[in-house]
């Protein structure tokens, strides 16, 4: 009898563990009802800094329209222009680490804003996570279609004999495009008065209007304008010349050599926002920038396609807030 109830216990343990590990097995390939859903599963906001119609905003909505087309995700675009492209930023800064909300930064607000301004509500370094650089623009200095002005050296010429009579418009105090000129006129030795704006449609309709002399911003920003005959553009801030602004000399070339200045775009996200995510997101975008539809687009509007790791753009970032660092301070420029 013993043995027998030994055996009889030992039949049941048996059943009982093999039940057991036939459960736990089970549960390895049965997902938990409480398992995230895959990134992502609702729309991604893309913070914008600068308004509509810009340089900055056409690449955004080329760029997440490619990746759209791919992969279905969806994407939502949210223009927060002000102080430089600091208050969108900023918005995407303090923003859930969630892989939902992302920003479309450039060299403005990355990497001369934290020198330029005293009290900048973010880091870049400490509070965004790269996640991949998309493209960079050359600038143009341009004059409305009716202006005397035909060249840079029309220009140069016109600000020796009455320095600070002429006026230069710029997206913004802080911009690239505002720090280029600076740079212009500390290279060429003269006197413009700057004219800051909030952004290219307002400065643009003033230009033409002929209540500012010159303009300089990003070529993608200005390119339809002057295809459409109306503003004349006098040079480029690029080594070389722009492949869609053949006939448009470089300032290097007109008298001033080694100038250069351009401004890049990058993707970031909220600095706490999961590695997982980021890389994800880093491969759909580098993706798309493969796209030959995506970089005919991009090229058509002035921008060179890049790309690469979230860790080369960080690099890209620290490097350049020391570059314009010595250029800001250089031109005395100070923002509160």
């Amino acid at each position: 009898m013993r043995v027998t109830r030994t055996l009889t216990i030992t039949a049941v343990t048996a059943v009982t563990l093999g039940l057991g590990l036939a459960a736990a097995g089970l549960a390895q390939f049965t997902p938990s009802a409480n398992a995230a859903p895959a990134y992502p599963s609702k729309p991604i906001r893309v913070i914008v800094p600068f308004p509509a119609g810009g340089g900055t905003d056409i690449i955004a909505r080329e760029v997440t329209s490619n990746v759209a087309k791919s992969t279905g995700w969806t994407f939502v675009v949210d223009n927060k222009p002000g102080s430089g492209g600091n208050l969108g930023v900023d918005a995407a800064a303090k923003a859930s680490a969630d892989g939902y909300t992302i920003v479309l930064g450039q060299t403005s607000n990355l990497a001369i804003n934290p020198t330029l301004f005293s009290h900048l509500p973010y880091d870049p370094l400490k509070d965004l996570a790269p996640i991949s650089l998309v493209a960079s623009a050359p600038l143009v200095l341009v004059t409305p279609v009716g202006s005397p002005y035909k060249t840079l050296d029309d220009v140069i010429q016109a600000s020796k004999a009455k320095p600070g009579t002429l006026n230069i418009a710029s997206p913004g105090n802080g911009t690239v495009a505002h720090l280029s000129g600076e740079l212009l006129q500390k290279t060429a030795g003269i006197k413009l008065t700057h004219v800051p704006y909030k952004g290219v449609a307002q400065a643009v309709n003033d230009l033409i209007g002929g209540q500012v002399d010159l303009y300089l911003s990003s070529v993608p920003t200005l390119l339809s304008h002057i295809r459409n005959g109306k503003l004349r553009p006098l040079a480029v801030t690029s080594l070389k010349r722009v492949t869609d602004l053949p006939q448009v000399p470089t300032i290097a070339e007109s008298g001033y050599p080694n100038f250069e200045a351009s401004t890049w775009f990058g993707f970031a996200a909220p600095a706490a926002t999961p590695k997982d995510i980021v890389v994800k997101l880093n491969a759909a975008f580098n993706k798309a920038l493969q796209s030959p539809e995506l970089a005919k687009k991009l090229s058509d509007q002035g921008a060179l396609v890049l790309g690469g790791t979230p860790e080369a753009f960080g690099t890209q970032i620290r490097q350049d807030i020391t570059r314009w660092a010595s250029i800001i301070k250089a031109s005395g420029t100070r923002l509160d």
